[in-house]
Parts: C-alpha cells; structure tokens; sequence
C-alpha cells in the first residue's frame, strides 16, 4: 500500500490510501513480522487497554502470503468519518444515506476477476488467521455472504464465521437463522443446494451495509449504494452468476448444502466466550476469485469494538429513529460495549409517570438482541458506564423500578440462554422521577475556570 493510491472511490485500497494520509496517526503500519496464531488479535487487544483503536497494516504474518488490514471498524469516531460526520451524527447520518437506495451497475470485469480457480480448489491457499487460543482451527471472520432469491435476484448480505473443513469445503454457520437461513430452508424445499457467494474484504461502507437490518427480500447491495453515495460496481461470479463487489478482495463461490452437517467451532464470539453454538453448515466452494496481491481485511473477533461496532451502529441508528419518533423525550440511546450486544441506555426528559417504563418496552420489544436496558435522565452522559451506574445507584428502587419479562425469543449465542432460545428481559428506571428528593452538587463556572487557570499556570511551569 506505498504504490499509488487506487483510483475507484470503491476500492478499499483507496480509502486505505486516503485515510493515512488524511488521519496518520489513526493507522499503524507493522512491518516487523508477527505470527497468524493469535498475534493480530493480541495486538488490537493490547492496544485497547491503551484506548487506542488505530486500523492495523500488518505487513509479513506468519505464511498466509498476504498483507493483513484488521481493525477498521475499532473506533466510532472513525466509522463516522466514512459518513462524513462527528459521531455524534453517526445514527442521523447512517439512516439518511441507507435509506438512498441505490441499484448496482454491472461492470465486465474487476480487480477481484485479475485470478479466477475453478478447478483443483485448495483452500488451504487463502489467508486465514487464529484469533483465540480457544478456536478450533483458522477462521475467516469478515465473510460476507451473499445469496439471491431464485425469482427475484434480491439479494441477502449476512455476516458468517467459517473455517476450512476439506480442500474445497467450509464448516460455517448461519446461527442468525435470519434471512440467509429461510433462503437455504427454500432451496431444501426444491431439493436444490443454495448457491452463494462469500465476500472477504471490500469498502467499509460495503461491509457495514451488509450489517444492515432489511425486510426479507431487500437487498443490501442496494443500500451499499446509497452509502457509498453512487450504484455499488459488481461482477458476476463465473457459475452462478452471483453480483459482488468488483473492487473485492477475495470472493468464494459455490454452494451451501441444505442437508449436509459439518462439525465447526468453538469460535471467540461478540459474548467474549468461545461459542460451539452452530447450525453446522457445508459451503462447497467451486470457484475462487481474488486479486493477483490480495490482502486479508479481517474483522476482530470476539468482543472487540471492531466486532461490536460493525454490528451495532445499524441496529442503533434504526432504535434511534424509532424511539424518538414516537416518544419524543428521549434525547439520547447508546449500547454500551461492556453490554455487548445484551444492553442499552436510554435518556430521556420524563413527560410523565411510567414514560421511561414504556420506552424501555419499545426498546425491549423492537431490538431481538437487548436483554437489559437502563433508563436515565437526560443530563446523564449514556456513553459513559460510570455515569449510568451512578444514576442507578441513586435513582433506583429495586422493588419499584424493574420491570421483567419472560419467555421472549433470544440470541443463539447467547451462553446464559435455555435451550430452547429463549430468554428473559428487564427494563430498569434510573431515572429520578416525581418524588426524587435530592439537589445535584455542582460547581460554578467561575471556579472551573479559576481552577483551569492555576492548573494550566503549574503544568507551564513544570514544562
């Protein structure tokens, strides 16, 4: 990535490009080598207990033979800048553009159609990484898989954990049994295998998009579109004819075999445990395409903020706008990285009695992920854990301000969960209510900014 930037605004090498040189000090490049069993992971963790959250450049790991990107998603400061906006605008910004669908252009050819297998398919040749001690083998982690309805062509973009299983085989699972998995239960029903294609790095607003939370038959290669602010381009794979990125990477090829069953975990997932939860599914892959110098663009797993922000900031950009069109008091919603993707904080002005009540049940009920949501006044800062904890150890009643719901429908991945996926849900009341008795300590501004001026006075000095 020292050659000339590309000049397609699709491609990821571009936006690689650009950032470092719009933003140096937020990518690290490493060119000392490092192994592919868990070093590109320990990095971005030992980094996190700094505060820091640059996108890695990795440039020699271990004898994958290819440059790795990891960690792009790491920082929501950064994800805003890809919309153009402070993250404080990051929810606004994301539903405006999503919501500018826009239909791919097909393009004859790409960078990822520069090499195309179809015969003798050796996966063992692809990049792949260990991330945990405790996975059971290499796993790709940025999979994008891309399936289209048989009548419509409507695609469906899911992200999937995979490992090798044979030479031309992937273990993988669809344990969202969302969208992707009703598409393979209709290729069941016609005795068919579903064909589909597997995207390994591509535009970050391509990858987010594929996070996007559509109606079954939306496409969101449409909404990539409207990220990108133009008709994402794409080719078609050689089989099946599948429409992906033409600016990919990496991009697999073939089928997911309804009735075959392949033994895949544990994976480090977004709960911070090393998940076996699988539907246990076979990807035969038929045909690989990939760039002649094709990097790896791998997404942390577990519970790094790569993982949880790649995830959440759709499905926190569409509870936003929901909450707040329909109760207009709610000033601020944020999921909190310690929460996974289990909790929430809502702040809002009470209008009235058993108001935080009903909003923490539209949250409860809109979002399938949510197990505990917290609801504050709106002075209290809901990025901060801290600040929430102090609101709930102050405002909260324990006999009075739970609200608990049972038997709901639950994550699979969730390791607290019954066996039968379900779980229970709880709203808590931190706010302080009618009755609340108590006048918040505060300071003047005169004194802040005495104190600021005999503070910045001693650190001259010292300096």
């Amino acid at each position: 990535m020292d050659k000339p930037a590309p000049h397609d605004t699709q491609d990821i090498r571009r936006f690689l490009a650009d950032y470092r040189a719009a933003r140096p000090h937020d990518i690290l490049t490493i060119d000392e080598p490092v192994s592919d069993d868990q070093d590109v992971t320990a990095a971005i963790w030992a980094l996190a207990a700094q505060n820091r959250a640059p996108v890695l450049h990795f440039r020699k790991v271990g004898n994958i033979g290819a440059e790795v990107v990891s960690n792009i998603f790491g920082s929501r400061e950064r994800i805003a800048y890809l919309f153009g906006v402070e993250e404080s605008r990051l929810h606004e910004a994301y539903q405006a553009r999503s919501r500018r669908e826009v239909a791919p252009v097909e393009l004859k050819s790409g960078p990822v159609t520069e090499l195309v297998e179809d015969s003798d398919i050796d996966l063992e040749s692809l990049p792949m990484l260990k991330h945990f001690a405790t996975d059971r083998a290499k796993y790709i982690t940025s999979g994008v898989i891309i399936a289209e309805h048989p009548e419509t062509g409507g695609g469906n973009l899911s992200y999937h954990r995979a490992m090798i299983h044979s030479k031309n085989e992937l273990a993988t699972s669809l344990h969202s049994r969302g969208h992707l998995w009703r598409l393979l239960n209709m290729a069941k029903e016609r005795g068919q295998p579903m064909p589909v294609a597997m995207v390994i790095g591509a535009h970050p607003l391509f990858m987010i998009a594929a996070s996007a939370r559509l109606a079954f038959g939306a496409d969101e290669r449409d909404v990539a579109g409207g990220l990108l602010g133009e008709p994402l381009k794409v080719v078609r794979t050689p089989k099946h004819g599948i429409r992906v990125p033409a600016f990919a990477e990496i991009v697999l090829e073939g089928v997911i075999e309804p009735e075959a069953h392949v033994e895949e975990g544990p994976f480090g997932e977004f709960t911070g445990y090393s998940s076996d939860r699988s539907t246990n599914n076979l990807f035969r892959v038929e045909t690989v395409m990939r760039r002649r110098d094709a990097m790896l663009v791998s997404v942390a797993g577990g519970n790094s903020a790569e993982h949880l922000n790649l995830g959440r900031v759709p499905r926190e950009a569409e509870m936003v706008e929901k909450l707040k069109q329909r109760f207009p008091s709610v000033t601020a919603v944020h999921y909190p990285a310690s929460g996974t993707h289990f909790h929430a904080y809502v702040a809002l002005n009470q209008m009235r009695p058993g108001e935080a009540r009903q909003v923490m049940l539209g949250l409860l009920g809109w979002d399938a992920y949510l197990k505990t949501v917290i609801a504050v006044d709106a002075d209290v800062d809901v990025t901060r854990d801290s600040d929430v904890l102090w609101a709930l150890s102050t405002h909260f009643q324990p006999h009075r301000d739970v609200v608990i719901i049972e038997g709901l429908p639950g994550n699979a991945l969730d390791p607290s969960a019954s066996g039968i996926g379900t779980t229970s849900r709880m709203g808590l009341d931190a706010t302080r209510g009618a009755d609340f008795h108590g006048t918040l300590a505060r300071i003047d501004d005169a004194a802040f900014a005495r104190a600021r001026a005999v503070l910045e006075r001693l650190g001259t000095a010292g300096g």
